[in-house]
């Protein structure tokens, strides 16, 4: 065991040299992978968060009515309110779940374009 800073409190955690065996013991209610859409739809609200469906449709131009309701059962995202806009949708927003599953203390932790995005993908530049 160790002691772990995340998510703004301390954890006792498992050694990283033990996740492996530790993960072929734990059973697993949900085996199954989160889809692309899944993922995409997790990455809108993470960045955006608080957002509505609307906005994160929007965003993708599909709906995600199945991707938000696969994250709300597997608690990736909460409901973090009501918009004060008309007919009160609403606010989605990332979980303790999904914060310690990545192992960030919050939104700000998560990587930014640019940490992303490397010089060698630059089109049209030619290096001489």
């Amino acid at each position: 065991m160790e002691l772990r800073y995340i998510n703004n409190s301390y954890q006792f955690l498992t050694k990283a040299i033990y996740h492996e065996a530790i993960q072929q013991l734990q059973n697993h209610n949900n085996k199954r992978k989160l889809s692309q859409s899944a993922l995409e739809t997790l990455a809108i609200i993470a960045y955006r968060q608080p957002i509505t469906k609307l906005k994160v449709e929007q965003i993708r131009g599909v709906s995600c009515d199945y991707s938000i309701q696969r994250l709300l059962e597997k608690k990736l995202i909460k409901i973090a309110g009501k918009a004060d806009t008309i007919g009160k949708p609403l606010l989605y927003a990332t979980s303790q779940q999904f914060m310690d599953h990545f192992g960030i203390n919050g939104v700000r932790d998560l990587p930014q374009l640019k940490d992303i995005v490397t010089e060698d993908n630059a089109i049209g530049e030619t290096n001489e």
